[in-house]
């Protein structure tokens, strides 16, 4: 048994698979004598292929956005064409009668020790460049994801060091039963897939890959944190019992997707989804969500095979709008930078690139190309006749006030070009994400000129706690329980009440059972969070009254340490809710 940080509720039991695996093909045969020549063959179609599709990109992004954002993809055909790499392919195959989807994962598996070894910035820039190029020709060459294989045909347990963005996006609906990972916290990538998907998840788990291979039985409490390799018959058949109840829990929730959110006491509350695509609306609306509180529109950029321009971003939006339950949408515009990144829009490496050239800084620094972002968000607000819209504009990491009037500057002038154009507009209401500290301070001048305010306490928290929620030395630090960052809260909530601007919070901790029972107490009627949990916060909302919730609130208010905190408030969901023990976590 292994223990990290429980990031995703309920248990799974089921076949490991480890990520290289999915993402280069696992293709170990031995060649024949006269294969060689044809394998090598092989390998230059796919390098042929590949250049091809880095010349487009560095084509349509040099003239969409500028030649300084394109040259990433020059230095990786450059990559592609060194005779170095095919030297080394062509070893392989020859010298070691290995397919070239073979060749291609050994080299990258020594890219990936060569890019955690080495402290120099230029070699891990080109490192980088090397690892694409493998991914892109291996992708060519087998794509295993659309082909599938044994293991992926049913649910299986997704284990690796880490999982990046475009990883979790390429796997796309298929069916997992888990996700564990060595790195990261609560708030990782993984973590929040996981819950997304509703499925059990693990984070942090230490020297996870040393004992995990491919085809190990697995078994996954996302609720303790606990991971266990290979457990034996006795235990293994008690943790499927667990994942049978878990499975008829989810299922008894999801009735109650078409009742309205009350609390006990018969106060109405506004669930919610975060939403990265329109199966995540398509989602929502099944699982009995009143809206959309955060449409990701990142994900547009990170999945497109160059750069979405204007009429295919407003096309996505309105297609995302019309899914959505009631057709009630908040837009945020790009979030990217820190771990989400597009190579177009790339910059060297920075110390600490979660407080460097990220979200809003990175769209005001290409102000031609966020315009055109801004315009489709207005035009896919403005609808059709007799369908009426909610749609809202939200704007990432806003600091300071002199940042909001610049934005209402630019989506005011907009909207005049529209006008010009001929576009009959509806008001959309502009609101600022509450992320950085600064602004948490500052929130009666800065609630004054907008609409509405969204709460992101994932990067809240992490800002305030000064620690990384992906490094696993310092994530335990990331603590949304911690009484510093419910003071926070608390303040945000209470500044909003008192000139009646709307405040939805919309990161993780609104699909948190304990964490839900808290921000009720501190007046939060608005929650915004991965569909597959709202079924779980509406059932818990209705074993509680404000009443409770309040005296709850109060009570950790006079605690002073997270974990006394986290205690106490399972205490109270045992009595409140017994019967959502196993959507529970323990952090």
């Amino acid at each position: 048994m292994r223990k990290g940080v429980a990031a995703s509720p309920g248990v799974a039991v089921g076949k490991a698979y480890c990520v290289d695996e999915i993402f280069v093909a696992p293709d170990e045969r031995k060649l024949g004598s006269r294969e060689a020549a044809a394998e090598f063959r092989r390998f230059q179609r796919a390098r042929t292929k590949t250049a091809s599709e880095l010349r487009a990109l560095y084509h349509k992004v040099s003239s969409q956005i500028g030649f300084e954002q394109a040259s990433v993809f020059e230095a990786r055909e450059r990559v592609l064409v060194d005779p170095a790499l095919a030297a080394k392919v062509r070893q392989r195959i020859v010298g070691e009668r290995e397919t070239v989807p073979s060749a291609l994962r050994h080299l990258l598996r020594e890219n990936r020790a060569l890019l955690a070894a080495t402290p120099d910035e230029f070699l891990k820039h080109r490192l980088a460049d090397l690892h694409d190029v493998l991914v892109r020709l291996s992708a060519h060459l087998s794509p295993v994801l659309a082909r599938g294989s044994k293991l992926l045909s049913g649910g299986l347990v997704l284990v690796a060091q880490d999982i990046v963005s475009s990883q979790l996006l390429a796997l796309g609906e298929r069916n997992l039963a888990a996700v564990v990972t060595e790195c990261g916290g609560r708030t990782s990538h993984a973590a929040m897939f996981a819950r997304k998907r509703g499925i059990p998840g693990v984070s942090g788990v230490a020297d996870l890959l040393r004992h995990v291979q491919t085809g190990d039985t697995i078994v996954v409490d996302g609720s303790s944190g606990h991971v266990l390799i290979n457990p034996d018959s006795e235990t293994e058949s008690a943790y499927r019992k667990l994942q049978r109840e878990f499975f008829r829990l989810k299922d008894v929730l999801a009735e109650n997707r078409r009742q309205p959110a009350l609390t006990a006491c018969g106060q109405p509350l506004e669930l919610l989804a975060n939403i990265n695509n329109l199966a995540d609306a398509r989602a929502a609306t099944a699982l009995g969500a009143s809206g959309v509180g955060l449409f990701r529109t990142e994900y547009l950029f990170l999945t497109h095979p160059d750069v979405p321009d204007e009429d295919e971003q407003c096309a996505a939006y309105r297609a995302i709008v019309a899914a959505s339950p009631g057709q009630q949408v908040t837009i945020r515009t790009l979030d990217l930078g820190g771990d989400k990144t597009i190579p177009y829009l790339a910059r060297d490496h920075e110390a600490n690139p979660f407080m460097g050239w990220r979200s809003i800084r990175l769209s005001f620094e290409h102000p031609g190309f966020f315009n055109h972002q801004i315009r489709a968000v207005l035009r896919a607000a403005a609808g059709q006749k007799g369908r009426q819209r909610h749609v809202q504009l939200l704007f990432p990491m806003i600091t300071q006030l002199e940042e909001i009037r610049r934005l209402r500057a630019m989506v005011t002038r907009a909207r005049r070009a529209l006008g010009r154009e001929g576009l009959e507009l509806v008001d959309v209401r502009i609101g600022l994400m509450l992320e950085v500290p600064a602004a948490a301070v500052m929130i009666r001048s800065l609630v004054e000129v907008v609409d509405f305010v969204s709460i992101g306490s994932n990067d809240l928290v992490q800002y305030l706690m000064a620690a990384d929620r992906d490094n696993p030395k310092v994530s335990h630090l990331c603590q949304p329980f911690s009484p510093a960052v419910l003071r926070v809260l608390s303040q945000v909530i209470t500044a909003c009440h008192d000139v009646g601007k709307p405040v939805t919070l919309c990161g993780e901790m609104a699909g948190h059972p304990r964490a839900f029972l808290l921000l009720l107490g501190m007046g939060l009627r608005s929650f915004s969070m991965s569909p597959a949990f709202i079924p779980t916060i509406k059932d818990l909302a209705s074993h509680v009254t404000l009443e409770a919730a309040q005296a709850i609130f109060r009570r950790t208010s006079r605690l002073t340490t997270s974990q006394q905190v986290i205690s106490y408030l399972g205490k109270q969901m045992a009595l409140l809710a017994p019967n959502l023990r196993l959507l529970d976590t323990t952090n």
